[in-house]
């Protein structure tokens, strides 16, 4: 069943941290590599009880950055599926096991997991967070929530990305919430890129689920099937949205067309969420105000985690009501040739506002007009590409518009280097391709 209700697990969680803790040599740094259901959840909360460490291994890893994880984080067993160097050690609680000799990683004291985000390079970056970060983040959130009545949430994105893992679940849970732990294939993710809305659309129908989260570019696949006339799901009450820059224009667009969805904002390094709108305390263009404590320093957001200041690299500001406005990352931050400082994420979130465009990147550092590289929707044709760009224009101040622009010759995936597992473009990887030709057109 792929129904989990709070205190359900706890007999298989008990039994499965005791083998842990029994085995011998006991095991220090264990990987998890598995798809979504309540046994991924078994073995997250009983590692922690067991007091070893938990690394989730993403399924749309390569095998040079599932090589990359477990070296650097000194694993010593798996559960779930193989990997290359180790020996299969038996089964308990539904998981298959796997063990090596190995020695593990030097963690800061009281490391519970390390989370591996894709960054901006091939090679994942291992975050280490102790237990009672990821719980108050997950009690904050359910404090805040709580007015909302939710009953049930739906997993729609992997368990091994933190924000599912902490904002997904363990907020649900310490909410008092069942959460629908069913197979990713069930509710439309294919891998790192691939998203079929009309099976999310039916997953939420089917588990009547009240809350979700979503990627923006999941997002905006559902708005779009919505506008083609599917069915808007009748239960869903709170669909929070994250990971990359959204656009106000297409949360309105979502809404307008009963999708309940508000924007949030979170970082690896905070136990993912550190903002997020919620009805009845909802700013378009914010991503709402802060779970915990937040300051900006030289127009980069500071927010303390974990006792101490993190320094976040994101431009931004809180408005006199207390909602944080996220501006863009201060590294991509582009100087056209006319002094002006833009931050890319804001006209690449105008581009995606529409249904014809599911990708952009925007250059323009040392330029007299922004380009851009887009990709298309499947069934978009180049009057209606075009059509968007002046749209978004329309909404920019004119040193911020699109000057020149072109057609992708492939979406931005994990598997050809040109974005990140999370889907934001590696602007290095795409200017290396898409640089002579977008000079050709300034």
């Amino acid at each position: 069943m792929s129904v989990v209700r709070p205190g359900a697990l706890d007999a298989r969680v008990e039994r499965l941290a005791a083998a842990l803790a029994a085995a011998r040599p006991k095991p220090r740094v264990v990987g998890l590599l598995a798809d979504n259901g309540p046994e991924w959840l078994v073995a997250d909360l009983a590692a922690e009880k067991a007091g070893v460490v938990l690394v989730p291994l993403p399924a749309f890893f390569t095998p040079a950055q599932l090589e990359h994880a477990v070296g650097a984080s000194g694993m010593d067993s798996v559960l779930g599926a193989p990997l290359a160097g180790f020996a299969a050690a038996g089964e308990i609680e539904g998981l298959r096991w796997w063990r090596r000799a190995a020695l593990p990683a030097a963690f800061p004291r009281g490391t519970s997991k390390v989370t591996f985000t894709s960054g901006t390079t091939g090679a994942p970056k291992g975050v280490p967070l102790r237990a009672a970060q990821q719980w108050a983040v997950a009690h904050a959130l359910a404090g805040a929530m709580h007015r909302l009545g939710l009953k049930r949430h739906l997993c729609l994105l992997p368990l091994s990305v933190l924000l599912e893992n902490v904002a997904g679940v363990y907020a649900p849970l310490a909410a008092d919430m069942e959460c629908c732990l069913p197979p990713l294939a069930e509710t439309g993710l294919r891998g790192s890129s691939g998203f079929d809305p009309s099976a999310c659309l039916a997953a939420i129908e089917r588990w009547q689920a009240d809350s979700a989260i979503l990627l923006p570019q999941m997002l905006a696949a559902l708005t779009l099937a919505l506008e083609r006339g599917a069915t808007p799901p009748r239960s869903l009450k709170f669909a929070a949205v994250g990971g990359a820059k959204v656009s106000a224009d297409l949360i309105a667009r979502a809404r307008a067309l009963g999708l309940p969805v508000y924007e949030g904002y979170g970082l690896s390094e905070c136990a993912s969420v550190v903002s997020l709108n919620l009805p009845g305390a909802d700013r378009l263009g914010s991503v709402g105000k802060p779970l915990t404590e937040v300051r900006v320093v030289d127009g980069e957001i500071h927010v303390k985690a974990d006792g101490a200041w993190l320094a976040t690299g994101d431009l931004g500001r809180l408005d006199a009501d207390g909602f944080l406005h996220i501006d863009g990352r201060r590294k991509h931050v582009l100087i056209t040739s006319y002094g002006r400082n833009v931050s890319p994420e804001w006209p690449e979130a105008e581009l995606l506002a529409g249904p014809a465009i599911v990708q952009a990147a925007v250059f323009g550092e040392a330029k007299p007009r922004l380009c851009a590289v887009v990709v298309p929707a499947a069934a978009a044709s180049a009057s209606a590409v075009e059509a968007q760009v002046r749209a978004a224009n329309s909404r920019l101040p004119d040193y911020a518009r699109i000057g020149a622009w072109l057609l992708a010759d492939a979406p931005f995936t994990p598997q050809n280097g040109l974005a990140t597992a999370n889907g934001r473009a590696r602007r290095d990887a795409l200017w290396k391709t898409y640089g002579r030709r977008l000079d050709g057109l300034l």
